[in-house]
């Protein structure tokens, strides 16, 4: 039996939100960000944890970046005009139909399309997780008025090798080896 506060690839679902080139030279970080989204996505795979991507308004401010769009292969891409990704029909369709219980979150922006996310994945029954050093936002001011916001609201706060490591659970996992190595 797990914590329920601990992540578990078979109740896991991954959404990385707006990694779009019209945002690379706003936020602060930004090559972390994507690095450690990389990562995350790559986990993911060798854990069998299904995948979500969105994109804001893809037109105007362009594709998900192509460092990780070369990662994350085949796979099908959300538009989206709304802020939370929970208020796309087609998106929430997507996260319900997976039937996962957690939401493991990377992207842009925290005070934003993070945030109201994250709130409106509480309010559908899915226990948020925010990797802190995938995500971001313009102004530092923000992502801490989030941050704080989202721990209140029942949100937890994570980083990427933690979340790879409570999934992976033990050195014993099958993809353990390669799993070292992402993370190296």
């Amino acid at each position: 039996m797990r914590h329920e506060k601990l992540l578990s690839a078979d109740k896991c679902l991954l959404m990385v939100i707006d990694l779009q080139e019209a945002f690379k030279a706003h936020i602060p970080g930004w090559e972390r960000i994507l690095e450690r989204s990389r990562i995350m996505i790559e986990a993911a795979q060798l854990l069998d944890v299904p995948i979500i991507v969105t994109e804001q308004y893809p037109k105007g401010l362009g594709r998900t970046v192509d460092l990780l769009r070369k990662v994350l292969g085949e796979c099908q891409y959300y538009e989206k005009v709304t802020f939370s990704s929970c208020q796309d029909e087609t998106i929430r369709q997507a996260l319900l139909s997976h039937e996962r219980s957690q939401l493991l979150l990377v992207g842009i922006e925290t005070h934003v399309c993070i945030g109201q996310t994250a709130c409106d994945a509480l309010s559908m029954g899915l226990q948020p997780f925010l990797a802190l050093d995938a995500i971001g936002s313009r102004h530092d001011i923000d992502r801490e008025a989030a941050l704080e916001r989202l721990r209140d609201a029942g949100a937890i706060v994570t980083t990427t090798e933690a979340a790879i490591m409570e999934m992976t659970v033990s050195s014993q996992h099958p993809r353990f080896r390669e799993i070292s190595k992402l993370i190296k």
